[in-house]
């Protein structure tokens, strides 16, 4: 079993340093021979594991991924501490299912990315990209004015939820994805007692919220469907029932509203640092910005980790798992293995190949909504340089604290 005692990725300490002494420790783990052990904190009210394999190669990811009868999503894929049923109750989406309830539920929610859903959809993109950018100041909070607004934006107009609903969403969203961060919760990160079960009832909370707003419309489009998504998902001979349902449409705002926000977070930090790459993309937009979205999300990896548990010994790429082994597939550190990727370290929107793990990398949790995340990123850009050639980053990011969000919660821009 090997450990770095100077590296400890379950502490939170660790997510607070510097993006550069961050990255630095993931290479110094990408060169050891074999996958680090991280012995899990003790959490209050959770149940505590032994610990968990930290697999940062590229290789040691993308096989991971793809042979999910080896390495589930079972009991959890999005929690380090196997999730109890008060919890699981609005967190236990499908990205923590394995075949066949996985299968019987994305084949559900593949309804929402038909080619008539998905054509319709880029019409209302559009729209609300155009008014997001004609109401944004001329400086500001690129997050909380621009970044944030379109993706909640188009989650909630492809579910149906009110406009009015929808700055409850964002918050809530904010919370769940933020509960490590003091601006979100209010509290410290500490791990007392207290302060925990403060923060889990604020969790819960937030969980309940969605999750209640979400069945409140499934009841109403199965008396009156009205042709958008919660309609086709709560109709027909295949249904979500109104659990799945509250847990899907978390699952939606949280991974598909928080994740795509961010990467146009990032996208402006990346093309304020490195202006001949903005200048590229300015001089052929539509030829440059397909590769400028994939090297975005390969060099920001919104989503840090996914969790996957063992269910039986198994030998990878020379190192053995035992039955009920952890592991956490780091997707930023695949995104930066020196054995895949040529200068791994440079933003470079002509990288190609770019075989990216920035959506989950290969196998059967490969982002759905990959496909509209690019052109929600693709769709704003065009409407931000159409209108400011010259928009940059006025500041550093301010970062979430989080292990889970690659997240940016302020960053000052100007034009």
């Amino acid at each position: 079993m090997t450990v770095v005692p100077e590296i400890n990725l379950s502490d939170v300490a660790f997510w607070r340093r510097p993006m550069e002494e961050r990255l630095a420790a993931f290479a110094r783990l990408r060169a050891l021979d074999r996958p680090v052990f991280m012995p899990e904190v003790k959490i209050p009210f959770l149940p505590q594991g032994r610990g968990y394999h930290a697999l940062v190669r590229y290789a040691d990811v993308t096989e991971a991924g793809r042979n999910a009868g080896v390495f589930s999503s079972e009991p959890a894929a999005n929690s380090v501490p196997d999730l109890p049923r008060w919890m699981a109750v609005y967190f236990g989406s499908m990205i923590n299912m394995d075949d066949p309830r996985h299968a019987r539920l994305r084949r559900i929610v593949s309804r929402a990315f038909t080619p008539r859903i998905l054509t319709k959809m880029e019409e209302d993109l559009q729209r609300a990209a155009h008014r997001i950018v004609a109401e944004a100041e001329e400086e500001g909070d690129f997050v909380t004015q621009i970044a944030a607004k379109l993706p909640v934006r188009v989650t909630c107009d492809m579910m149906g939820i009110p406009q009015a609903w929808q700055d409850e969403v964002l918050r809530r969203t904010n919370l769940i994805l933020g509960n490590m961060d003091p601006e979100y919760t209010g509290l410290e990160p500490r791990f007392g007692r207290v302060n925990i079960a403060r923060g889990l009832a604020k969790l819960l909370g937030a969980g309940h919220a969605l999750s209640r707003m979400a069945k409140r419309l499934g009841r109403e489009r199965r008396r009156d469907p009205t042709g958008d998504l919660t309609s086709l998902l709560v109709n027909g001979e295949e249904r979500l029932t109104p659990q799945e349902l509250g847990s899907f449409f978390i699952l939606l705002v949280v991974a598909g509203s928080e994740t795509t926000r961010n990467a146009i977070a990032h996208a402006l930090t990346l093309f304020t640092d490195h202006p001949e790459q903005r200048e590229l993309l300015l001089s052929d937009f539509d030829r440059y910005m397909p590769g400028a979205v994939e090297e975005v999300v390969r060099y920001a990896s919104p989503v840090v980790q996914f969790r996957r548990t063992l269910t039986r010994d198994h030998e990878m790429n020379g190192h053995t798992y035992r039955k009920g082994d952890k592991v956490l597939l780091y997707y930023g550190s695949a995104n930066r293995d020196e054995s895949v990727f040529t200068d791994p370290d440079v933003f470079d929107i002509t990288r190609n190949p770019n075989p990216h793990v920035g959506f989950g990398g290969p196998g059967p949790h490969y982002c759905l909504g990959a496909h509209l995340a690019r052109r929600e990123i693709t769709v704003m850009f065009r409407e931000l340089f159409d209108r400011w050639p010259r928009l940059r980053a006025a500041g550093e990011p301010d970062r979430l604290l989080s292990n889970f969000i690659n997240g940016v919660k302020h960053l000052p821009y100007a034009t």
